[in-house]
């Protein structure tokens, strides 16, 4: 294939693939066709023929089908969870009043060849806006798939936010309501995948087969995923609705059910070992559906052993619109699998426990010598399995339930210690998917390290200083002075000897200084090593900033009792009063419980609110929250605690968390660098179970953080030096405003070139924050300090850079996940050698500083070295124009497109010396007046709405035309009325009354639905 060749040839390659290749029919190129639809009533009818089902049945099906799908009275999820619900299950029908409800079933899940296949190219939908899908998937003409693909040169992602913004209500949403699979590629990322309402960012890659590289990604993952039997899975077991977030499968969940299907047909038990943040949850859901769905006797125990991971999978389940049966205690656990219902239970491992049980062994054989009564075949879940395979309760569960397949879910490997148990319990791996493959298919992210010795740094007053400078070695005296302020505020911690005071100013630093702290969307963890010490520590923390931002969770509950033989008669207080003392005043009248339910889930949806949790052990397990960004341990862990510790911050959040960071209190790594010497450091390593797998398989990696940031910084100046190479020389302003923007008179080379001016933005704040996070370390990660200067100057250079080319494309950027991070970061870390304000009118755009500041301030308000060249200041003003007549169009045709002519005689007058520059920046400024204003000199006083004037322009200049037509629009139009039919049809019919011509309603119809006042 050509390098970068159109999407018209990717297009004809992949609709050639589907044809030859994948058996579908080619339903033809449907841009001209009228009244397409997400269910195509003649494809579906003749399906429903051929399997036998009367008229009658079928028009009531479809009658359903298109009610549902066409039923947006709640969200797009629920319509489209509905819509799946009748797809997967089939639609009860009565051909009669008197006759018995029977089941249509759209699509033959049961044999996939059954089933009308088919594709359709450019498919023309006409929702608010028109939109024009690349490839439509149908099955018995029902549209399940959608594929987006762009040329090679083109990222993978402007297809992804192509899938996106037309599931928006402005655009084609309805359309969606049957569409399960949303595919985006090209030929050289390949394919992504995702379902409605997901976010860019988790778009996910299929992996099989990695070392046949025979065909280009692209076509390879298509044959992969749309095979016709795969994709009839794919749809039938593989599609979940949880909790409001509809979700498929990552590609290991996928092949780890597969695998399992296997053991469970044999009846046979097995370990699966999916790391810690790689939805394993999910996994057992879509496991226990199977299972239920294919096994007529069969039922499902999942046990753990904690109340919050049992609370947990209820609440999976529960989400998941799965019953489950949550028992309460061992006597009411047994009871349930003494019946026959129900076929789904929780339970916590330990109410298979017996207490007071003198003789165990006599016990156990007792039990197997006569189990209790059970009903069914029973298909025992065990998660956190590791932490619960050996022991009496295990001996006890097999000796109750003799006949279970037992299934161990664990997020970590085993030890050598716990592998012949674990052998003779559950049986081999069924399938694994290891910490460093999560991190490679950016499933989860990798983990940074770093030691600190409290002690060492915070030693006496003389380190302290010391330690200050050289944590603001990267800011001004002004922002000095700032820290300073806030640093004045610990001077009563800092004076304490309490080496826990010391760790609660570092902490505090933190969250003064990083930027993910600083923001309003990260938080952390720090692990104590006692309840006392948490409440030691949460104490310290209500004497900081923090005050209001921070909780503790340790489960601890305060009774009377604990206190009650603790009274010494001296003046200060036991460690049992001081935490019996802090909860109650803590508590209120709320249960421990209450307050840590409502501190949980503050931490996980208002990280702003909650910067900080202080636990134990409770949370190191099971707790997810993707806002967790650093963990401070304080404890000494080890083995399988250790590494779930530390997985609480790998969890994927927003672009601005790119790793988790642990910070070591305790130096529990000291004995683990890695033997090659890479700075890496090894979790509990030594312990594991190498028999079936390579070291290096196993290893739990983590990264110094010196280190990666030094590679990072390395990897984003490099990364962005590239993208700015193709720029011609002398590589001044006009040449990068060139590159970037293309012939700004031109609106399709501005167009053409937001690929790369998108990428020059986010690889500008990906090297604001790599620099960031050692900027203050600079030397200590291995750079010089001419090399430190160097760096600096390259900052600052493409910082001015990157404002240059968003004023001069006349773009407001729309990085919202970046911009307050990227405000912070660039306030604290880059100062330029000439302090220089980009603009003071930052939440303005330059037309609105020339309307309301006038063009010499406008100009001044520019980046120094664009406003330098008269040639630069006249297409940056040409473009922001430009750019508002694009945008603005719709809303006044006739008036913009005058506006559109006056600009290009300008632009000629300018570039023919027709006029000299002074006449053309009061020309200019006029003309950029009037387009901000949506308004010209002649425009009538009486005309005070933007859409008054927009009716008025377009209906020939007609004043009281454009009055009456302002007038029935406000009286006619009712809520919501856009894109709704009968709404519309009303508008349009007291139009008609007036204009007398359906073309002129159709047009003046357009420039109404635009308007925002209507």
């Amino acid at each position: 294939m050509k390098v970068g060749a159109i999407e018209r040839v990717t297009q004809n390659r992949v609709v050639k693939l589907f044809q030859e290749e994948l058996g579908y029919t080619y339903l033809g190129d449907w841009q001209e066709r009228e009244n397409n639809s997400n269910i195509e009533e003649e494809l579906l009818n003749n399906y429903l023929t051929r399997k036998g089902y009367s008229n009658v049945q079928i028009s009531r099906a479809i009658f359903e089908l298109k009610n549902t799908a066409n039923n947006f009275n709640d969200s797009l999820y629920t319509t489209n969870k509905n819509v799946y619900q009748q797809l997967r299950y089939g639609i009860k029908v009565k051909a009669d009043a008197s006759s018995h409800f029977e089941t249509v079933n759209l699509i033959n899940w049961d044999k996939f060849s059954d089933n009308d296949f088919a594709i359709a190219e450019e498919v023309t939908i006409k929702g608010n806006k028109t939109k024009r899908p690349d490839i439509v998937i149908y099955i018995n003409g029902i549209a399940v798939g959608i594929i987006e693909l762009k040329r090679s040169t083109v990222t993978i992602n402007d297809g992804i936010r192509q899938n996106i913004t037309n599931q928006q209500d402005g655009f084609i949403q309805s359309f969606f309501a049957t569409v399960q699979y949303l595919f985006a590629g090209n030929d050289t990322e390949g394919l992504r995948y995702g379902t409605i309402n997901t976010p860019e960012k988790y778009y996910l890659k299929w992996k099989e087969d990695v070392e046949d590289n025979s065909r280009n990604l692209l076509d390879k993952y298509l044959l992969k995923m749309c095979n016709k039997a795969r994709f009839i899975e794919l749809l039938y077991d593989f599609v979940l609705f949880d909790g409001g977030v509809k979700k498929l499968p990552r590609v290991h969940q996928y092949f780890g059910i597969k695998e399992a299907q296997k053991y469970i047909n044999r009846y046979e038990g097995g370990i699966i070992w999916h790391t810690q943040g790689s939805g394993k949850s999910i996994v057992m859901v879509w496991l226990a559906k199977w299972i239920l769905e294919n096994k007529p006797k069969a039922r499902v125990v999942i046990l753990t052993d904690r109340d919050e991971l049992d609370k947990q999978i209820e609440d999976v389940f529960t989400d998941a619109n799965e019953t489950i049966y949550r028992t309460r205690s061992g006597k009411d656990l047994m009871r349930q699998l003494g019946q026959a219902n129900p076929r789904l239970l929780c339970s916590l491992v330990h109410k298979f426990g017996k207490k007071d049980v003198g003789n165990f062994n006599k016990f156990i054989k007792e039990l197997e010598s006569e189990p209790p009564n059970t009903v069914g075949e029973l298909f025992v879940f065990v998660d956190e399995c590791h932490r619960t395979q050996s022991g009496k309760l295990h001996r006890t569960m097999k000796a109750m339930m003799p006949n279970a397949v037992f299934i161990g879910f664990t997020g970590t490997p085993l030890l050598k210690k716990d592998k012949q148990t674990s052998l003779e319990i559950f049986g081999k791996y069924i399938h694994t998917y290891k910490f460093n493959e999560g991190v490679e298919d950016e499933v989860i992210l990798d983990l940074i390290y770093e030691a600190r010795d409290i002690d060492q740094k915070l030693s006496s007053q003389k380190r302290i200083d010391e330690w200050f400078e050289a944590k603001t070695k990267g800011l001004n005296d002004f922002q000095k002075m700032e820290i300073k302020k806030k640093w004045g505020t610990m001077q009563k911690v800092l004076s304490s000897k309490s080496r826990m005071s010391k760790v609660v100013t570092d902490i505090i630093f933190d969250f003064s200084t990083k930027s993910r702290l600083n923001s309003e969307k990260g938080n952390a963890i720090l692990v104590a090593s006692s309840i006392y010490e948490a409440c030691r520590y949460y104490e310290l923390f209500l004497k900081t900033p923090l005050k209001n931002k921070c909780a503790i969770v340790t489960s601890y509950s305060p009774q009377t009792s604990d206190v009650t033989t603790e009274d010494t008669g001296a003046s200060t207080e036991t460690e049992k009063e001081f935490m019996y003392n802090l909860y109650k005043d803590l508590l209120g009248t709320k249960s421990t419980e209450q307050y840590e339910d409502w501190a949980k889930n503050k931490f996980k949806k208002e990280p702003a609110n909650m910067k900080l949790l202080v636990v134990v052990s409770k949370l190191l397990t099971g707790f997810d929250a993707p806002t967790c960004t650093y963990l401070y341990i304080d404890k000494s862990m080890q083995d399988h605690g250790l590494f779930q510790a530390i997985t609480r911050v790998n969890r994927l959040d927003g672009d601005d968390k790119e790793f988790g960071y642990i910070v070591d209190y305790k130096d529990l790594f000291n004995k683990l660098v890695n033997e090659e010497g890479t700075g890496a450091l090894q979790v509990y390593t030594n312990e594991l179970d190498y028999d079936n797998f390579e070291a290096k398989d196993i290893d739990i990696m983590l990264q110094d953080r010196l280190e990666k940031g030094k590679e990072r910084l390395d990897n984003a100046l490099e990364e962005i030096a590239l993208l700015c190479e193709p720029v011609e020389l002398p590589k001044d302003r006009m040449a990068y405003i060139r590159y970037f923007c293309g012939n700004t008179e031109i609106k399709e080379e501005l167009k053409a070139r937001e690929t790369q001016r998108t990428a020059l933005y986010k690889k500008t704040v990906a090297l604001i924050r790599a620099y960031a996070n050692i900027a203050d370390e600079m030397e200590e990660a291995g750079y010089t300090v001419s090399e430190t200067i160097k760096i600096k100057k390259e900052l600052d250079h493409y910082l001015k850079l990157r404002e240059d080319i968003r004023i001069a494309s006349g773009e407001v950027l729309d990085l919202k996940t970046y911009e307050a991070d990227m405000r912070h970061l660039i306030d604290t870390y880059i100062q330029a050698e000439e302090p220089e304000t980009i603009s003071p009118f930052s939440d303005m755009s330059l037309l609105d500083i020339i309307n309301s500041e006038g063009i010499v301030e406008a100009i001044a308000n520019l980046p120094k070295g664009l406003r330098n060249s008269n040639e630069a200041v006249a297409e940056t003003i040409e473009n922001n124009v430009r750019k508002k007549i694009i945008k603005e169009h719709l809303i006044d045709p006739a008036f913009f497109e005058e506006m559109s002519k006056l600009l290009a005689e300008l632009i000629k007058a300018r570039k023919e010396d027709a006029i000299t520059y002074e006449e053309y920046l009061q020309r200019i400024a006029e003309l950029a007046r009037q387009v901000s204003e949506g308004k010209s000199e002649e425009t009538p006083d009486v005309l005070v709405t933007v859409a008054q004037r927009a009716l008025y322009n377009n209906l020939g200049q007609d004043e009281d035309l454009a009055m009456q037509i302002d007038k029935v629009v406000k009286a006619e139009k009712r809520d919501d009325w856009r894109g709704n039919l009968p709404k519309e049809r009303e508008i349009k019919q007291a139009l008609f009354k007036i204009l007398n011509d359906v073309d002129k309603v159709e047009e003046i119809f357009l420039i109404i639905r635009e308007q925002r006042e209507y």
